[in-house]
């Protein structure tokens, strides 16, 4: 039986978010965000964010994107257990993209690009989830609610693309726009942090020396990602499930 959320809990850490510097126990430390504040307006499903990457623009060999991830939503910030063998920790490190090797079964050809959570129209990860942790907004971001997160990591299993990390260590230091915690299960989010704040790119399209990555709204026929996406014929990474992903990638 899940236990009720505990709103104070939830109070505290809505303030904590806009402070400059928070403790929350000894040896852990918020880093400091100053703009970092719960938004203020309800999330409407007027729009739907999404990227497309061109794939003929991403470079071998190129990280950028998630250097820039991985800064932006603290990642950076974890080092390896005490203990631990570098092959145990590269394989549980958690990670919220990272670049992959596609082939074509029929050509035979292998295409490198980014892969994060696709934040999908129909999210496999929110079917299986037993706490409701797992959720979709109304703009489309499929995220995970920390408070609610027991760790089961059904949606890990779920998710076709392999999206998704589990903290299995303690983080001792941590950003205040970005909560994360040991025992909860953690994917990209498209930067909702910066989107709640009026922000209109993410990390990874803003560290991109290629301009691989566009990022927008895909209901505004105006907006970038529209645009870029009519040009062009784009692709679902696999298409056959039918989950309409917020993510689409061209060349492929």
């Amino acid at each position: 039986m899940s236990q009720p959320t505990d709103k104070r809990r939830r109070t505290f850490l809505a303030g904590a978010a806009g402070a400059t510097v928070a403790t929350v126990a000894p040896g852990m430390v918020l880093q400091s965000i100053a703009t970092a504040k719960p938004r203020d307006t309800a999330v409407t499903d007027k729009a739907r964010y999404g990227m497309l990457i061109d794939t003929t623009k991403c470079a071998d060999g190129c990280n950028d994107c998630v250097t820039a991830c991985e800064k932006e939503n603290g990642l950076d910030l974890l080092s390896k257990p005490e203990g631990a063998s570098d092959e145990q920790w590269d394989m549980q490190r958690p990670r919220w993209i990272r670049t992959v090797g596609l082939r074509n079964n029929l050509t035979g050809r292998v295409t490198r690009l980014p892969m994060m959570c696709q934040h999908c129209e129909k999210p496999p990860c929110v079917d299986v989830c037993p706490t409701g942790a797992s959720f979709q907004r109304a703009d489309g971001l499929a995220l995970v609610d920390r408070h609610t997160c027991i760790g089961c990591r059904y949606c890990m299993m779920a998710c076709p693309y392999n999206a998704r990390s589990f903290i299995h260590e303690s983080i001792e230091i941590k950003s205040t726009a970005v909560p994360r915690g040991k025992g909860c299960v953690e994917s990209c989010t498209l930067c909702v942090h910066r989107l709640d704040q009026g922000g209109t790119t993410t990390a990874c399209q803003d560290a991109c020396p290629h301009n691989a990555i566009v990022f927008g709204d895909l209901n505004d026929p105006n907006s970038e990602v529209s645009k870029a996406m009519a040009k062009q014929p784009t692709v679902q990474i696999r298409d056959d499930l039918n989950l309409n992903t917020g993510v689409r990638y061209t060349d492929v």
